[in-house]
């Protein structure tokens, strides 16, 4: 009957002990919040000044846009960083709590800055600036008319104003001061009857296109949008001559494209920048991340 009674307290106590260990584990603050983020160095490190602008990390002092994981110095969230290729984190948002998504691949996947973004990347911000997409020519061409009169087009309101109703935010104008669309030391008389040819993505840019082929057209001038998926050829096709221009970069791919292939292609005017945003995937609010402070 001792015998019994021994076993039975043990049992008693371990059924304690098990249920104790499985509250304090329902309670801990062991399971990080996964965030996925770009895992190519640019995009990484725009992704990770995001997250230091909401608070949720603190980078380096002075890491700025060369920014990795290793420079996080503050973790307060205990927050999981995944890296991903950037173009698959629309794919992926959905298993884990949130990711950082570029402004094309969102735009592109159907997601809206304005509606589903929990929180974007200033577009007055250093990475933004510097990640402003810009109309592209070969060197050399900068001031011939067909450039400058592109380059007043893309410039213009009618531009920034479509801009500003389209993409709801998705897609911010960078042109400070925007024009009329027209330049008045180009001879638009000349230019009538002749064709721009401009190397294109799909989305925003060829679409933010179409609003300039009607600024030129007012003057009998043709815009030729050609539609490229790939990062490669509209720099290429410029640099040969087969196009005047394309408009699909940012700067800083522009210049490493330029170091690592020979080309000699310039920029002559930022248009946009497509700013980044943390996205709900497993978490629809930052409130999550309050409680795992």
């Amino acid at each position: 009957m001792k015998k019994n009674s021994v076993r039975l307290t043990a049992l008693i106590l371990a059924l304690v002990l098990s249920l104790s260990l499985a509250l304090t584990g329902c309670g801990s603050k062991s399971t990080s919040l996964k965030i996925a983020v770009p895992n190519d160095t640019t995009n990484e490190a725009r992704a990770l000044q995001l997250l230091a602008a909401q608070g949720l990390i603190t980078v380096r002092d002075g890491a700025g846009l060369t920014a990795t994981i290793n420079d996080i110095t503050e973790n307060p969230h205990n927050l999981k960083i995944q890296e991903i290729e950037a173009a698959q984190l629309p794919r992926t948002v959905q298993d884990v709590d949130f990711a950082v998504i570029n402004g094309n691949y969102a735009m592109e996947a159907g997601f809206s800055v304005g509606k589903d973004a929990l929180a974007t990347e200033d577009a007055s911000s250093e990475a933004a600036q510097t990640y402003a997409n810009v109309l592209v020519v070969k060197e050399g061409n900068e001031n011939s008319p067909k450039i400058l009169a592109l380059k007043a087009a893309l410039e213009s309101q009618q531009v920034a104003s479509f801009i500003e109703s389209k993409y709801s935010g998705s897609v911010v104008s960078t042109v400070d001061h925007p024009g009329t669309g027209y330049d008045d030391s180009v001879d638009y008389e000349a230019l009538k009857g002749q064709t721009i040819t401009v190397a294109a993505s799909p989305t925003p840019h060829a679409e933010i296109l179409e609003v300039v082929k009607e600024i030129l057209a007012a003057k009998g001038i043709t815009l030729d949008v050609q539609v490229y998926n790939d990062y490669v050829v509209p720099n290429t096709v410029v640099d040969d001559g087969t196009v005047d221009a394309n408009y699909f970069q940012h700067l800083p791919y522009l210049e490493d494209f330029n170091a690592e292939n020979n080309t000699h292609i310039v920029s002559v005017s930022a248009i946009h920048v497509e700013p980044m945003g943390l996205y709900g995937g497993r978490q629809t609010s930052l409130d999550a991340l309050k409680a795992s402070k």
